[in-house]
């Protein structure tokens, strides 16, 4: 397919927007207290026959903000420790995170014509509220993202298989699970994308009007 024709298909598929999918791993639920310790974003596109697939994976360790909290519990259940040696060599401030993330989805923005990005997430309000937070937070003057409109995969997986839990719609859809690496940015987005990707593809790139 030419690039052309695979730019029109991202384009028109979702009303000029940009499906982009986020994880984001937290040391609590308030987007603005708690800290942000991890964010991913899977950049998806249209491969030759028409199908939805990732692209590429942008992720980044994330120091927390100054005077942000960091909940014991929520740092347990994830196993992030944010004083570990190797973290605090690769971790970088929200700016650039943010900065790194935003610069790639903007290039492909431009790429394919689209007006906006919209985030795709696992119960994506949560992940689209620390990144507003992290916005506000750090005065950038405009996020890519569409500010309050997302696609669920919960919804999305729960009409498909039934599944609400990532990791259980994942294996029921067939694209299995690995505990060990889950609770990362980086593999909770590539799995939410592919999960995105399979239930789109299934129900066709042609909308009617």
């Amino acid at each position: 397919m030419e690039t052309e024709s695979r730019s029109n298909m991202v384009v028109n598929r979702f009303r000029g927007y940009l499906p982009v999918v986020v994880d984001v791993e937290t040391a609590g639920f308030n987007a603005a207290t708690d800290a942000l310790l991890e964010i991913a974003a899977v950049i998806l596109d249209v491969d030759d026959k028409g199908d939805w697939v990732i692209e590429q994976t942008v992720s980044r360790h994330v120091q927390p903000f100054e005077g942000a909290n960091l909940d014991k519990a929520a740092l347990e259940f994830t196993g992030i420790d944010p004083d570990h040696p190797f973290r605090k060599e690769i971790a970088v401030s929200e700016a650039q995170a943010l900065k790194d993330i935003f610069t790639v989805i903007r290039a492909k923005m431009k790429g394919h014509g689209c007006t906006r990005a919209i985030l795709v997430g696992h119960n994506a309000s949560f992940d689209l509220g620390f990144v507003n937070a992290a916005v506000e937070r750090n005065a950038i003057k405009r996020s890519p993202f569409h500010p309050f409109s997302t696609f669920d995969t919960v919804t999305l997986a729960g009409l498909a298989f039934g599944q609400t839990v990532l990791s259980r719609a994942a294996e029921v859809a067939g694209l299995g699970w690995d505990s060990k690496a889950a609770h990362s940015a980086h593999y909770d987005a590539e799995k939410t994308a592919e999960l995105f990707c399979l239930i789109v593809n299934r129900w066709g790139n042609s909308c009617s009007s």
